[in-house]
């Protein structure tokens, strides 16, 4: 099947803005698999109208195409994404609120499998943003995976750290915040931060051999991320982070 492109939306700085910093593009190849493909170079940072094209890209193929399965990559070749622009987050008023957090709560509740093809480095709210997918396949050639707030000065809220809590071991954990830890694909993948290495082709085959595309249509996927994910949406919720579906 050749690929489609769905849809396309412009990651815009502003309202009145004339001209567009990035793009969010949903393509399909396969049957039931939808891939989003998020482009805002230099290195896709968690700015406000970013987190907001993502979330009305995910709104639009939940509501307007069949169920399926979600995967997010880069078109930026280095980066999956480098996280916050701190000036950015901290002057921004409600961005963690109505933006980062609400961006988090949407994918860790979303009604389809999701999988994160991080196809180069994913540093702190990068990073975050894979955890929040349902799985993760890593690119075996480029990029770390590194929560390195401790080397910025930055401390974790609560609803950042607690998915890694949730999902990893305390011992790959610990080193992970206390000593900022760069993860290579192979010691990411042995310390069970991502379910497979490769690309493209690759997350197909993953999604085939554990038939995922049929996983969201019973309407209840998100409903089961919700009870296993409870703690961690707490705290997305208690700091005010977008609630529904």
């Amino acid at each position: 099947m050749a690929t489609k492109t769905l849809f396309e939306l412009p990651i815009l700085s502003s309202p009145t803005a004339t001209s567009a910093s990035g793009t969010v593009i949903v393509t399909t190849s396969t049957p039931g698999i939808y891939l989003l493909t998020f482009t805002s170079p230099p290195d896709n940072r968690l700015l406000t109208p970013f987190c907001q094209t993502l979330l009305l890209a995910l709104d639009i193929i939940e509501h307007e195409y069949p169920p399926g399965v979600l995967i997010t990559t880069s078109g930026v070749q280095k980066f999956y994404s480098n996280g916050l622009d701190l000036e950015h987050a901290t002057s921004t008023k409600g961005f963690f609120h109505n933006s980062l957090f609400a961006l988090f709560r949407r994918l860790l509740t979303y009604p389809l499998p999701t999988i994160a093809l991080v196809n180069g480095h994913a540093f702190a709210g990068g990073f975050m943003l894979a955890m929040y997918h349902d799985y993760r396949i890593f690119n075996p050639s480029r990029g770390f995976l590194c929560l390195n707030e401790l080397d910025l000065g930055v401390p974790l809220r609560p609803a950042m750290s607690s998915i890694f809590r949730q999902k990893l071991t305390p011992s790959v954990y610990k080193p992970m915040v206390l000593e900022a830890k760069r993860f290579s694909a192979k010691e990411a993948l042995e310390g069970g931060i991502v379910d497979a290495l490769g690309g493209l082709e690759d997350a197909v085959k993953f999604v085939g051999e554990r038939g995922l595309v049929g996983k969201g249509k019973t309407g209840v996927y998100g409903v089961l991320k919700k009870e296993m994910y409870r703690e961690t949406l707490g705290y997305l919720e208690g700091s005010g982070g977008r609630k529904g579906g």
